[in-house]
């Protein structure tokens, strides 16, 4: 009996072995959510975009094909009178949406949760009934929960996910940028579950702290909430393939 569980066990290890690449580019394909919707009153592109300004160049896109005749470039300030809202703005014009086309959105945010809530009242303020949201693939699955628990219920959130030169679904785990975006998004994505939990609204003083690992090329990668991370090397290598740890560490 003890020979038969020992066989069974060697070969359910060997099949996730084998398997390890398709289930991990399955779990990444499944992750990024690109619904948007055909018709909308304006299309936000979050802020934060990548070095290639992939997210500016998919709203254009959309722009183009008559989702929404409003663009609205999102982005922290980062001075009085200057921030990243104004270099999203630059990128979508350069791409071909007409200036005139583009509302400029500057916020303090500094996480998806605030920034869905700063949207949330511009949106309100507009009058607007439906909204594209357009952020990267890897970003894509928790914007559409956060900004859906923060809208209000008569303001119809979809999303358009960007292509992300960072972040390739079917390759992830081959490249350390990546696996760190992918792991960073999954920890916010329990953030995000526990934070907005029930009406949607976070209950004061309960913060979760949480901390991840990732067994990866050449070692593991410790994150934190905070974004914080640290690598840890290893005495082997793990070649084109990594493990996820999660863990909630404390709930006061």
């Amino acid at each position: 009996m003890n020979l038969v569980v020992l066989l069974f066990v060697a070969a359910l290890c060997a099949l996730v072995y084998f398997a390890r690449h398709p289930i991990m580019r399955y779990v990444a394909e499944s992750w990024v959510v690109d619904e948007p919707a055909p018709h909308a009153d304006a299309i936000v592109v979050l802020g934060d975009d990548n070095f290639y300004a992939d997210r500016a160049t998919h709203a254009t896109e959309l722009y183009r094909q008559g989702v929404a005749g409003i663009v609205v470039a999102s982005g922290r300030r980062l001075r009085p009178n200057a921030g990243m809202s104004e270099l999203m703005e630059h990128d979508l014009v350069e791409r071909g949406v007409p200036k005139e086309k583009i509302v400029r959105f500057a916020h303090d945010a500094d996480s998806t949760s605030e920034e869905a809530a700063a949207l949330a009242h511009f949106a309100e303020e507009r009058k607007w009934k439906s909204v594209v949201l357009v952020t990267s693939n890897y970003h894509s699955r928790r914007a559409r929960y956060i900004f859906q628990k923060v809208f209000p219920a008569g303001i119809v959130v979809s999303v358009g996910s960007a292509r992300d030169g960072d972040f390739d679904p079917q390759r992830w785990w081959e490249k350390r940028k990546s696996i760190k975006l992918f792991a960073r998004e999954m920890m916010g994505m329990l953030l995000a579950l526990w934070e907005l939990r029930g009406d949607g609204s976070r209950s004061a003083g309960q913060v979760a702290e949480l901390s991840l690992a990732v067994l990866g090329p050449g070692g593991v990668y410790s994150f934190g909430s905070r974004g914080l991370w640290k690598k840890l090397t290893l005495p082997f290598t793990a070649n084109k393939c990594c493990n996820i740890f999660i863990f909630l560490s404390r709930i006061p």
